[in-house]
């Protein structure tokens, strides 16, 4: 289990409920353990109706730096979906950051419709399976609609950029320092990453716009009902940055089914290097999690690391 989970009794969630929804009372409260960060109930009350409730932990243990105010950050990018209209996420019914009940912040929201596509892939056919991954592109599309002036994390005024080369400069320099903090073998190096990523700045500075990002895009918070996508949920690790950056555009998960749905099958010399430089940070990212967080095995370890040092070495193979 990770370190991040904040386990709470069913009397507290009770008193959570409460000041969130006074005329109501918790029937049942469920753990949905999906989920590797944030711990997540539904809750369903005597009255017939149902929510959600999500809190963070009441500590910064197993957090990265990247990890910036994810709670304030997932209610921020709710709100601008509903606000926008792009995609349909859940209305954030009550948000309390006063940890008077509970150690960490919480938040209560709607319960989706559908159900994880993760939990319903195998119930599809391949010719299903095909049309959702046609239907995320587009929801991809709908989200990058929404843009902003700087880059930079969703749920912090303090980190914003002017250009995305210095905010994925930060990035990657926040997770190398993570590493480096945990004394976890950095391969390749720092001082092979920043020179490398210096030399293609130029690369990063053909992206003018920031564009919400979800960042974690996958099966498991893609809600599907009758089957077709109709919601998403999880956007705790969201950003402005750019498109390629989410789950999705990753090399070893992108399809042509999600790119046709994008309205993007090709990509130009610039953007395939940003998508590796995108993978590198992602794989770092993961082998860093796993010593934060308590789970992983030396088998995945050794996976994740096979994985960077193969886009590490096709970056340094393909420069131009």
């Amino acid at each position: 289990m990770s370190v991040t989970k904040n386990k709470l009794s069913f009397e507290t969630i009770c008193q959570m409920a409460k000041k969130a929804f006074p005329e109501k009372n918790v029937k049942t409260a469920e753990e949905l353990t999906e989920g590797l960060c944030n711990t997540a109930y539904r809750i369903d009350f005597t009255d017939g109706s149902r929510s959600i409730l999500k809190v963070a932990s009441g500590s910064s243990e197993g957090y990265l730096s990247n990890e910036i105010n994810m709670m304030e950050t997932e209610v921020r990018a709710m709100r601008i979906m509903r606000d926008s209209g792009a995609v349909r996420a859940a209305e954030v019914q009550y948000y309390d950051k006063s940890r008077t009940i509970c150690s960490g912040t919480y938040f209560f929201m709607e319960a989706l419709e559908g159900q994880s596509c993760f939990s319903l892939h195998d119930s599809f056919t391949e010719e299903e399976l095909a049309q959702l991954d046609f239907e995320s592109g587009q929801v991809e599309r709908r989200i990058a609609s929404v843009t902003n002036s700087r880059f930079g994390f969703l749920g912090s005024e303090e980190y914003q950029f002017d250009c995305l080369y210095d905010f994925v400069h930060k990035l990657f320099e926040n997770v190398l320092h993570d590493m480096k903090a945990r004394d976890i073998p950095i391969k390749p190096s720092p001082e092979e990453i920043f020179p490398l990523l210096e030399n293609d700045k130029k690369y990063f500075d053909e992206v003018k716009q920031a564009a919400l990002t979800h960042m974690d895009m996958w099966e498991g918070n893609i809600f599907v009902a009758d089957k077709h996508i109709c919601g998403i949920i999880d956007w705790e690790r969201a950003m402005w940055a750019e498109p390629l950056l989410d789950a999705l555009f990753r090399s070893d998960k992108r399809n042509i089914n999600m790119l046709k749905g994008y309205g993007q099958t090709e990509f130009s010399y610039a953007e395939k290097r940003r998508i590796l430089w995108y993978d590198l940070l992602l794989y770092l990212t993961m082998k860093t999690e796993g010593f934060y967080r308590g789970y992983g095995t030396p088998e995945s370890t050794a996976e994740i690391q096979k994985n960077i040092d193969d886009t590490y070495s096709e970056l340094v193979v393909l420069l131009q």
